[in-house]
């Protein structure tokens, strides 16, 4: 398999791209993803990847809940937010709207399109991202919409490198 082909094959899919929120002991992350999807029908199953460069990931190790939000096209900038900044140094809840759901995790108010999920598992296949497999609890879901893609967020520029790996402890410094 040529790694060309895949990125090819890949990159024409082009999915639509979710902002991950967690807490977990005091702490709460939120980053972009664009790696996630409906994992089983009967019971319901939804399944998200989180970079192990990401502080979010880290968090999401000790949280109970996730909050998965779906974006809108017109939702670039809050994309932007979460995508182009890292946690370790940076609250990205900060001057934003937020509520707290199951679990406590964070979920930003003018995203309405959401899911929250109670964590059920987590697969390590030793890539660089990791697998959380989530149990829908809420599911808020408005009109139809046009969702953020892939392709339209390809000029945000990550926090991390997917090949960084921070060093514990998982806890924001200061």
């Amino acid at each position: 398999m040529a790694d060309d082909d895949l990125g090819i094959l890949l990159k024409s899919a082009n999915p639509e791209m979710i902002i991950v929120t967690v807490a977990a002991d005091g702490e709460r992350a939120g980053c972009l993803v664009g790696f996630h999807t409906q994992s089983s029908i009967t019971p319901p199953r939804y399944c998200v990847w989180l970079s192990k460069a990401n502080y979010t990931y880290r968090v999401g190790l000790r949280a109970t809940h996730f909050g998965l939000h779906f974006l809108a096209a017109d939702d670039h900038a809050t994309a932007e937010a979460f995508g182009s900044l890292t946690g370790d140094d940076t609250d990205k809840f900060v001057g934003r709207s937020v509520v707290s759901g199951p679990g406590d995790v964070p979920l930003l108010a003018d995203l309405p399109r959401r899911l929250v999920g109670r964590r059920l598992c987590v697969l390590d296949d030793g890539g660089d991202h990791v697998c959380f497999t989530l149990e829908p609890v809420v599911v808020t879901a408005a009109d139809p919409f046009t969702p953020l893609r892939q392709t339209q967020a390809l000029d945000i520029t990550p926090g991390h490198a997917n090949t960084e790996r921070p060093t514990p402890p998982t806890e924001r410094a200061g």
